[in-house]
This record gives C-alpha cells, structure tokens and sequence, in this order.
C-alpha cells in the first residue's frame, strides 16, 4: 500500500479525497483514518486541517446514520498522531487515546440510536433465558438498562481505540516507507511502558471505582497490551525468529483470553525489567 501513501502525500487536494473517499466508504474508515494519520504525523495538525475535514464529513454523515465508528475512530486517530507527533513516545499517544476513549463513553457517545433500552427489549424478546435473568438482576435492584449501556459503549468503543491504534502504527509505517525506511520497526519494537506511565493507568483505574466512573478503567489496560505487542515484536526481533511466530501469536492473541492476559502481565513486568534491554545487551 505505500504506492497509495506515496500518491496521497504528493499534496493536500489528493490526501483530501483519498481520505474523503475512503471515510465514505463502508468498511473502509480504517484507511481514511490512516491517511489523515499519515498527513498529520507529517505537516502537524494545522496543515493536516483540510484533510481531517475531508475525512470528518461522510464519517459525520455515518454519525447521522447510527454509525458512530467512522468518526470516533478520525478523531482518536488525530489526537494519537499529534500526540506521537509531538512527544515520540507511543505509550504517550495510547494513554491519550484511553483518555479520549473513556470520556467519549461516560458522555454516550457510543450509545446506539434509542439508547440501551431498545436493545434489551430485543434480547428479551430474542431469549427467554436472557429475559428471565435480566427480570432477576431487576429484582436485586440493579440498573439493568445502565448496565447494557455501559457494556455497549465499553465494547464499541475498545473497538475504536484498537482500530485507532491499527490506523496510527499503518500510517507511521507508510511514514517510515516513504521517509524513514525502517524507522518505524526500531520504534515500534522499543515500545516500553515507562513506570510512571503505568501508574497513570493505575490511578485512572482506581479513579474510575473511587468516583463512580467505570469508564475510566474500562480501556485503561490498552496501553499495555500495545506495551506487550510490541514487547513480543522486539524479542521476535531481536532473536531473528522466522514471521510466522508473529502470525502463531496473532492468531492466539485473537483467539484466546489467556494470551491476552499473558501479554498483560509480560508488558507489566517488562515496565520494570527491560526484557528487550537486557537481551540487546547479552547479545
């Protein structure tokens, strides 16, 4: 795909509708989001303007349509990009993507149109089993309509934030393909979180419990699964092991709770260790 990032970047009227046309797309935001990722990593966010603009009009319009995934995901996608643009560290860039997240789900932003209560009209209406539990958690004098709320937006929007982070770390590689080759794998693979960014996630998980805001702590474990992802990469690297370990790994990051717990506790311990660290220098 750099030939596309290549002719995309060969001036703002061509980043524009490449990204406009994308966005507009269904299915295809991922690629809008990652265009005006790369024009924003590149120029900054005041000549990338027109571009985001481009690609915030048919995302707007999937909005007004029930499909607030589009726009969510530009608009996280931005913040991200000025962030790694600015700081060039990508822990800082996913925490501030969690912070967005998590304010975009205690506002409702994700919310389907008619709000929970329709939805689990329909589950009752679909599974008897479903109705009879929801009838028994009513009974306990739980607020079952907030609670399939507050599922809903965690679950679309861990959604967005991960597609969000899929379209940065596309567009930082078209970035290095174009202007840093190989640049990006360095980068990437030396991902770390930094013992005083994983405190921010803890305060913010237990911010969230303390003050009545789930959402705080419902997506503040991303960042380190990024940490973890990229822990995986550097260690595949650094040991030269055959990509389909890469592959393996994908499938049962995908597939399994327990990898992803696993990837968790490794990102947590290499906060303090320096997995990559010590190998380089075994090496």
């Amino acid at each position: 795909m750099l030939p596309v990032a290549r002719w995309m970047m060969r001036g703002t009227p061509n980043a524009a509708l490449g990204a406009a046309a994308a966005t507009a797309i269904p299915w295809l935001f991922w690629l809008g989001a990652a265009v005006v990722a790369l024009v924003t990593l590149r120029h900054g966010l005041a000549a990338s303007l027109p571009v985001i603009i481009a690609a915030a009009v048919p995302a707007g319009w999937w909005w007004t349509q029930g499909d607030v995934i589009p726009l969510a995901s530009v608009l996280l996608v931005v913040l991200m990009a000025v962030v790694l643009r600015a700081r060039l560290r990508w822990s800082e860039a996913a925490i501030a993507g969690t912070l967005a997240g998590s304010a975009m789900i205690q506002l409702g932003i994700f919310l389907p149109p008619g709000g929970a209560s329709l939805v689990l009209e329909q589950l009752r209406q679909g599974s008897p089993d479903i109705a009879a539990m929801l009838s028994e958690l009513s009974r306990q004098g739980m607020d079952t309509e907030h609670l399939a709320g507050l599922m809903i937006s965690g679950v679309t929007a861990l959604i967005v934030l991960l597609a969000a982070v899929a379209c940065l770390a596309l567009a930082r590689g078209w970035q290095a393909g174009l202007y840093n080759p190989g640049g990006f794998r360095e980068e990437f693979h030396a991902l770390r979180l930094l013992p005083r960014e994983l405190a921010v996630l803890v305060v913010l998980g237990v911010l969230g419990v303390v003050l009545g805001l789930p959402a705080l702590g419902m997506l503040a474990w991303v960042p380190l699964l990024v940490a973890g992802i990229a822990l995986v990469h550097g260690f595949i690297g650094l040991k030269g092991m055959n990509g389909l370990w890469l592959v393996a790994f994908y499938v049962l990051l995908i597939t399994t709770w327990p990898m992803i717990l696993i990837v968790l506790l490794l990102a947590f311990i290499d906060t303090f260790a320096d997995f990559r660290g010590r190998l380089a220098r075994s090496h």
